[in-house]
């Protein structure tokens, strides 16, 4: 890549250096590191101390280094009411990434994030600019060990539900709470943000290996600093964002995230960040390629090993190497060294993450459904579902928003078999298609996971383990069937098959159709406002049009 520095203007020479830059500053390659820093979020509580590492690495490089910063929201602190700023924060970050770096004329970026859509985000501003860039994600809480057993962030909130089952006692749910969550960094369980760090490497643009290691190590501040040095160097010499990330690296990162159960929120985001980049990309192509991915891993919340573990395991460079020949080993990396040439030096498949000849599963952990009741898809997590519940038929239980089906079950009164339909909690309908894992979680922790179902058109968490249907495409809000249903309704749900049925002829959910009046809900003004009126629907990655 041969990049000309943009020439500063001497009215921007003189207030750079009334923000600290030297003389010589002003000579070098300028590296944006965009730092999604925030004590109000512990995946990020610690970037303020990290960034220094990246910034001495890239001065180390030759580059003068220029930190800014973005919103980065913390989706379990965000519960409720809060979780409607989750997803549409993606836009707002991707946005704000992007007129920074527009404004600034930065020759590289390095993007640092930890959590959910703070990743994401970052990257599809990255493939907007087309600059060289080059992430750091900010690495993993460590585990707690209570009472013999390894805890991570998922399992206070299935403990929420134990306690409300009388399963556990206040004592011991006290305990959990108090040491469940061990630190700074991303929850050590397979959710979104430990999903999107891996695929972050999958597709090239970060350090082999330094997706989900401890937070708070010395190997981390070790990174940080080489991601530094390397930033300096693409600012110089590329490759930029477009040269990296190309429809074979797109692959590569779904092949990775469906053959370890990734979460469920990494189709929304992977449609998105392709759309951004401009390559084609369709939900479909997630079920094609399930069905000829073997699950090679399983982690918390589907299993007791957690993101520890995995890197212990050889992350996701050993995860490239055990999926061998269905990868592009051709596709290039921010480092320079082929995807192919990085698995080469991978530690080798084990008990934990496990060869394609000797998978757990013949097919991937995530499955995409169609039916009557998802005429354009949905999203499951055959991971995290017990056998017998991968087939399951049973009478809906209607909800219009997640308070509702939450105060059932409070109440505890969900009959097993049933199957709980959560609707307008789309992208527009919601707004901002929250998240329903704290249902999700009770349901587990009140022993009903393997008898009780949950299909909405809302999100669920990557921490999210049982029968739990999310994306339901179209949505209650425009039209989708979802709205529809009414209580007793049989649903079937067949993974196996990749169906989602609503149990009714095509001109009886046409008939209903045609007499629905939406629920009216307050959307408070601004930006989630606005996000309503012009989001996309979930098999398009709901991003802003």
């Amino acid at each position: 890549m041969k990049k000309t520095s943009r020439t500063i203007h001497p009215y921007a020479r003189a207030l750079y250096r009334a923000a600290g830059l030297s003389v010589s500053d002003l000579s070098r390659r300028r590296v944006g590191i965009a730092n999604s820093f925030t004590d109000a979020n512990p995946g990020h509580a610690h970037l303020r101390r990290l960034v220094e590492y990246v910034k001495a690495g890239a001065k180390e490089g030759g580059a003068a280094a220029l930190e800014f910063n973005t919103i980065a929201i913390c989706d379990g602190i965000a519960q409720g009411e809060g979780m409607h700023a989750a997803l549409p924060s993606r836009e707002a970050i991707a946005a704000s990434v992007e007129m920074m770096a527009r404004a600034y004329g930065f020759d590289a970026l390095v993007l640092m994030a930890t959590c959910d859509k703070i990743i994401p985000g970052m990257l599809m501003a990255a493939a907007r600019l087309d600059l060289p860039c080059i992430m750091l994600t900010g690495g993993t809480m460590k585990p707690a060990r209570i009472g013999g057993r390894t805890l991570v962030a998922s399992d206070v909130k299935e403990a929420i539900g134990a306690r409300r089952a009388g399963r556990i006692s206040a004592r011991e749910f006290e305990e959990i709470e108090g040491k469940a969550c061990g630190g700074p960094g991303a929850c050590s369980m397979l959710g979104t943000a430990c999903t999107m760090a891996i695929m972050a490497e999958a597709l090239g643009l970060a350090l082999p290996g330094s997706a989900v290691g401890l937070a708070e190590s010395r190997e981390r501040r070790e990174l940080a600093l080489k991601t530094g040095k390397l930033a300096s160097r693409l600012a110089t010499r590329g490759p930029r964002f477009s040269e990296v990330v190309t429809r074979r690296s797109l692959e590569n990162a779904m092949r990775v995230a469906l053959a370890i159960g990734g979460s469920m929120n990494a189709v929304l985001h992977l449609l998105a960040l392709a759309r951004s980049a401009g390559l084609p990309l369709k939900l479909r192509d997630f079920d094609r390629m399930s069905r000829s991915t073997p699950l090679i891993g399983r982690f918390k919340p589907s299993a007791e090993a957690t993101m520890l573990d995995f890197h212990k395991a050889g992350g996701a460079p050993t995860v490239m190497r055990a999926l061998g020949r269905l990868m592009h080993k051709d596709a290039r990396t921010v480092g320079g060294q082929s995807i192919g040439g990085i698995a080469a030096r991978a530690p080798k498949p084990g008990k934990l993450i496990r060869s394609i000849d000797d998978p757990l599963s013949s097919e991937a952990g995530l499955a995409v459904l169609y039916g009557s009741l998802a005429p354009r898809g949905s999203v499951v997590k055959p991971a995290g579902i017990v056998p017998g519940m991968l087939k399951h038929t049973g009478p809906a239980v209607v909800f219009e928003s997640e308070e509702e089906v939450a105060e059932r079950l409070e109440r505890g009164k969900i009959n097993p078999g049933s199957v709980l339909v959560v609707r307008y909690e789309g992208p527009r309908g919601g707004p901002g298609m929250r998240e329903l894992s704290l249902p999700a979680a009770m349901l587990v922790g009140m022993g009903l996971s393997e008898s009780v179902a949950m299909v909405t058109d809302g999100r669920f968490s990557g921490a999210t383990r049982g029968p739990c249907v999310g994306h339901v495409c179209p949505e209650a809000a425009t039209g989708g069937p979802i709205a529809a249903v009414r209580n007793g309704d049989l649903i079937t749900i067949d993974v196996p098959r990749r169906r989602l049925d609503l149990r009714l002829s095509n001109a009886e959910i046409k008939r209903r159709l045609a007499r629905i009046k939406p629920p009216k809900k307050i959307v408070p003004p601004g930006f989630l406002r606005f996000y309503a009126e012009h989001v996309s629907e979930a098999d398009q990655g709901a991003v802003m049009e």
